[in-house]
């Protein structure tokens, strides 16, 4: 491998020392950066993977039949068939930003990957976030799964780890994934609605579809509704193996965990948003990485050896299960950071081409029917998408290594090939490019042993629907409980057939006959007595009563599948708002204002008007018109008698406010500016004894404003979000 040196990311010039001299006028060298002799150089993917064998197809057993996981005949069959020479249909609507990833201890007991061994470069990464339903034009706040798809730029090609930041998904096997979609998609009658799932054809799909149950609870709780891109997990959903350098292979549950916590939007919230600012969330990673407040995640990995994967009372190939991780502990391996926007959305965040089947010698697939079927659409979809079978060519898609295969011509080729052979074997070009022995770096599928008939069937071990979604459901907070019911009352809201939605609590009261009742009384009906079986009916005939197939888990409760308990010890990058006025206290503002900068927070002034408050240098960044309280995480009111006096009379301040108070964010008065508190809905509803402890379980802070009420409202604010006041101190707003 000693031949294929690589270059700096966003050069990759294949550099051949063996190419003949050419006139030196600019056409010329504008193409030698595309220009490649296989000469002498070994052979790899489009993605830069060096080939083990590019003369037999991957089969079960060497008369079986071939594997649809073989993705270097695909990649090969395809480019060939399309030699001779839109939108996505999900995750249409995605924002991306370059960064590193930097790992902190070698692996190799685990995985002979390159970049999962080596502390002392950092690997470049580019990443894409999206949600999934809507298109390109809809807003970044709906209730949506949000795509988290990383790819790695290595040594040995590219790695991409494509996943959501739900760690489950709603179907089984792949096959099922364009009904899914149909389903969730706007109705093909009339094109509504845009971005929503709160329809007839999604919850009629998912009523009949219990293998969902586990995902709804999560697509309904505040998951789905982040705060930001910077505060959301990442998981990669399937098991994966990693291979090690003596052959031995063990299981792997990908997760990212973000450094600035796990943060939720309220419901409410997020439809005022989407007035607002449809592009909130792209919006707020740009300006954290314009700013420098970098978005840091850490990769952790869930590993189980190969021995005991039938010891758990799931199945580690089912991919609506997790594995909680009181069984197996995350172990966090290295940090990943967001240091630089796309200098082009288009070239870069639009054409980047993710590709689950992306992996290096160390990391492969398991037998998950859900992966083996995205093994295959991701290749094809992208076919379509970007024109054709050149799509790696494009410079975001490209690997830092050189590429060299016998892969031809077709739409869109840039590569000028070299030389009189593109076939193998070949005695006219020396046999180049060459085939790579597996102790040289070449990849070699896991020789998994598989000895089976050939069935359309799923096992039994994948039947059981319901006890991981009551697993996530007992595991949140009341609030989030709460949520989850008002989300699922929402939407099913919204559905026109009511059979559909007594079918759909047919299916709650499997998860839990509390959340059920909840959700059956804000619909006005009555609760089934018992699930339908006729929702899957298998090739045997005979209907399965999924509810005799529940099972009893090993983990009653998992702390980490909760917000609640996500890191709260920071407030880098949270937006502060400060209202002033014309008169207002210059250091009741200053002071709050350069701790709260100190601690890293992002703090714009907001008045009634803007341009700079009189008397004073400070410039106000928005007016009342132009800015809204949920484009904050907090609020905080300077003094000034004549200040205090205006926000006090004028009813856009004082709607802000109310509209913070019931979107349970910190909101924080100076001594004097009692007047506006007064003024508000929430007023009557405040403790009268600001304690600390009272003050951080209610986010209302009144006082002097000083270092420490400065340092008392940071806290406040590094809780997020007072969720226990929503209930009993909701309030018109």
């Amino acid at each position: 491998m000693a031949k294929n040196k690589s270059p700096k990311l966003g050069t990759e010039k294949a550099i051949d020392k063996k190419l003949a001299p050419q006139p030196d006028n600019a056409k010329t060298e504008s193409l030698k950066a595309h220009t490649v002799d296989a000469a002498g150089q070994d052979m790899n993917t489009n993605t830069g993977l060096p080939i083990n064998d590019d003369q037999n197809s991957l089969k079960a057993g060497d008369r079986g039949p071939s594997l649809l996981e073989d993705f270097i005949l695909r990649e090969k069959i395809t480019h060939f068939d399309h030699e001779r020479i839109p939108e996505r249909v999900v995750h249409a609507r995605g924002s991306g930003a370059h960064g590193v990833f930097k790992l902190y201890k070698p692996l190799a007991e685990y995985t002979k990957a390159g970049f999962l061994n080596d502390t002392k470069s950092e690997t470049p990464v580019f990443v894409r976030f999206s949600t999934v339903a809507g298109s390109r034009g809809s807003t970044d706040l709906a209730r949506d799964v949000r795509g988290f798809a990383v790819r790695f730029y290595t040594e040995q090609g590219n790695f991409d780890l494509v996943g959501n930041n739900m760690p489950v998904f709603f179907i089984q096997d792949a096959i099922k994934f364009p009904d899914l979609i149909h389903a969730v998609k706007p109705e093909p009658d009339n094109e509504i609605p845009q971005a929503a799932s709160a329809h007839d054809t999604f919850w009629d799909f998912i009523s009949l579809t219990p293998e969902s149950a586990h995902m709804i609870m999560w697509a309904m709780s505040d998951r789905a509704i982040p705060r930001s891109y910077r505060m959301m997990e990442g998981f990669g959903i399937h098991t994966f193996r990693l291979i090690n350098a003596e052959g031995k292979a063990s299981f792997v549950k990908f997760h990212w965990k973000p450094l600035l916590g796990v943060h939720s939007v309220a419901w409410d919230e997020a439809q005022n948003i989407s007035g607002k600012d449809p592009d909130f969330h792209r919006r707020d990673l740009w300006d954290a990485i314009e700013s420098g407040a970098y978005p840091e995640y850490e990769l952790g990995l869930q590993i189980i050896p190969e021995e005991d994967e039938f010891k758990y009372d799931f199945d580690l190939l089912d991919p609506t299960k997790i594995v909680p991780e009181e069984l197996v502990p995350v172990m966090r391996v290295g940090k990943l950071t967001l240091n630089r926007n796309p200098d082009n959305f288009f070239a870069e965040t639009e054409q980047i081409a993710f590709h689950p089947g992306h992996v290096v010698p160390g990391i492969d697939f398991t037998n998950d029917p859900l992966l083996q079927g995205r093994l295959f659409s991701y290749t094809d979809t992208q076919l379509t998408r970007l024109g054709g079978p050149n799509f790696q060519e494009i410079p975001i898609n490209r690997p830092v290594i050189p590429v060299y295969n016998n892969q031809r011509d077709g739409f869109m080729r840039q590569t000028i090939n070299r030389g009189k052979t593109s076939y193998q074997p070949n005695s006219l070009g020396n046999n180049d490019p060459q085939q790579v022995k597996e102790a040289a770096g070449g990849f070699v599928s896991y020789r998994e042993r598989i000895e089976a008939r050939k069935e359309r069937l799923r096992n039994k071990s994948f039947f059981d629907h319901f006890s991981q979604a009551r697993l996530f459901f007992n595991s949140q907070s009341a609030p989030e409980k709460k949520h989850i019911i008002d989300a699922l009352t929402f939407e099913l809201g919204k559905v026109k057939m009511v059979d559909v939605r007594e079918r759909m609590l047919g299916v709650l009261t499997q998860i839990d006959k509390g959340l059920a009742s909840e959700v059956a009384y804000g619909l006005g009906l009555d609760l089934p007595d018992k699930l339908p079986t006729n929702h899957h009916v298998p090739a045997d005939g005979n209907p399965v009563d999924y509810q005799s197939v529940q099972v009893e888990g090993k983990v009653s409760v998992s702390p980490s599948l909760s917000m609640a308990n996500t890191v709260k010890d920071t407030i880098k990058s949270r937006k502060v708002a400060i209202l002033a006025a014309d008169g207002l206290d210059v250091n009741s503002l200053t002071i709050v204002k350069d701790a709260l900068l100190a601690e890293g927070a992002v703090v714009e002034v907001i008045a009634p008007r803007q341009g700079t408050l009189s008397g004073t240098s400070i410039e106000v960044d928005h007016s009342f018109l132009t800015a809204a309280s949920v484009l904050f995480d907090a609020v905080y009111v300077a003094g000034g008698t004549k200040a205090v006096a205006t926000l006090a009379a004028e009813a856009n301040a004082v709607h802000f406010l109310n509209e913070a108070f019931k979107h349970c964010k910190p909101v924080a008065f100076a001594e004097d500016a009692v007047q506006v508190l007064d003024a508000t809905y929430f007023s009557k509803k405040v403790p009268a004894d600001y304690k600390d402890d009272t003050v951080l379980s209610e986010g209302i802070l009144v006082g002097k404003a000083d270092k420490d009420f400065a340092l008392l409202f940071s806290k406040m604010i590094a809780q997020h979000r007072f969720w226990e006041r929503e209930k009993p101190r909701l309030i018109p707003a």
